[in-house]
């Protein structure tokens, strides 16, 4: 019985980065040599074992047979015959399909690798490569493929690599994909250094045009110069992502980003460069992505009030103190303020989303958190005290959330 550690956790040790977890591949063992040992049986589609003192997972050496479309489409087959290097051919990328022996003898760092699929030469010249025909056999692989080019932003998906992901999409495969699938590796993507690189390689293979038409779409619709110097939707869209993971904004404020302009992509060709009513348009098609993907409800709420309201906050600047008060009543923002304050943040990346204007100030977000903190300061429940009638006390509560506005205006 041979012990390796593989994957992640070797590709990000040679990488230099922290290595979180790691995972471990048993060769020439057997399900019940490992009980025997005092490992706990956890995996349901494949043998993965648990170690009774580190908790870490242990793998039996597998290999898998292509059986139907999807994901889910395989059949395991785990015997102590299997060699680590069969194992390490069905794993996606070269720099993921690199070993590392594990010994007692040997310190941490200095085990021996093997690599039979040159992934070591793929980390040093930055290639994003698959391993084999194989990654042909799982859909996933195209969004787990995108979403490391997200991650490490100097590596290029190999041109033969992207050939064999349109390939996949030409076949189908994508369509195979389910919604959670989808949306877990969106969201990882996203939360990357730069995920515009994610729909890049997506766009590249032609599969966002499949998983996220609505998005696909918004490249080559233009916007007027003077307010976009970028022009180009799908390039505003991409800075505006990059801009809040740069920010580490958080999930559903990049969800929010990518989705606040969705309506641009229907806008009538007459009218263009300009986008009249974008923003209904865009609250339509964020409520039928989210119900397709099965989006969270933090992300899916968010972007249904940036896609909404993040033109509408700009106005603020010209608004009275009541108007801007009935704003902040409208988006729930006093009930619910730090998801305001995501708003606000969102709208940020869309403001400096644009070329050149990446440090540009925003003063209706500035603007509108004085506002939401003024109201905040007045206690509903102790305006409520005053009066004996219930139906006086909302509109007291908003006089005296008013006046406070005005006092910091």
């Amino acid at each position: 019985m041979q012990t390796y550690v593989v994957g992640g956790a070797v590709r990000d040790e040679l990488l230099g980065l922290p290595v979180k977890d790691k995972d471990y591949v048993v060769v020439g063992s057997t399900p019940e040599a490992m009980i025997a040992a005092g490992f706990k049986a956890v995996g349901k589609d494949f043998p993965v074992f648990l170690h009774p003192k580190t908790h870490e997972e242990y793998a039996l050496a597998r290999t898998e047979r292509k059986t139907a479309k999807g994901y889910k489409g395989f059949v395991v087959h785990a015997s102590p015959e299997v060699t680590l290097e069969e194992d390490l051919a069905r794993r996606d990328l070269t720099i993921n399909a690199i070993a590392k022996e594990v010994s007692t003898a040997v310190k941490e760092g200095h085990g021996k690798l093997i690599d039979p699929f040159n992934g070591l030469a793929d980390i040093q010249s930055k290639t994003l490569r698959h391993v084999s025909h194989a990654f042909a056999e799982d859909p996933v692989r195209i969004l787990r493929a995108a979403r490391f080019a997200a991650r490490f932003t100097e590596f290029n998906v190999a041109p033969e690599t992207i050939d064999l992901m349109r390939q996949m999409v030409d076949a189908g495969e994508v369509d195979a994909l389910v919604a959670e699938r989808v949306w877990q590796e969106l969201a990882k993507g996203l939360m990357e250094a730069k995920p515009s690189r994610m729909f890049e390689v997506l766009r590249a293979c032609g599969a966002l045009q499949k998983i996220l038409p609505e998005l696909d779409q918004l490249w080559g619709v233009p916007q007027p110069p003077q307010h976009h110097p970028e022009v180009d939707t799908g390039i505003h869209v991409m800075m505006v992502i990059d801009y809040a993971a740069s920010q580490n904004f958080s999930l559903p404020v990049r969800f929010a980003a990518l989705m606040h302009d969705l309506g641009k992509g229907t806008t009538p060709v007459d009218i263009l460069p300009r986008h009249i009513g974008h923003e209904e348009r865009s609250v339509k098609l964020v409520k039928e992505l989210c119900k397709r993907l099965r989006v969270p409800n933090d992300c899916k709420e968010l972007a249904h009030i940036v896609a909404k309201f993040h033109g509408k906050l700009h106005q603020t600047l010209q608004m009275k103190p009541s108007t801007m008060l009935s704003f902040l009543i409208e988006l729930d923002a006093i009930r619910q303020p730090a998801r305001f304050k995501d708003f606000l943040k969102a709208c940020e990346s869309d403001s400096r989303g644009r070329a050149g204007l990446e440090n540009c100030p925003t003063p209706a977000a500035d603007l509108m958190l004085k506002v939401l903190e003024a109201a905040l300061s007045i206690s509903a429940g102790a305006v409520a005290s005053a009066f004996s009638e219930p139906e006086k006390i909302k509109a007291a509560v908003f006089e005296a959330r008013l006046q406070a506005v005005k006092l910091v205006l």
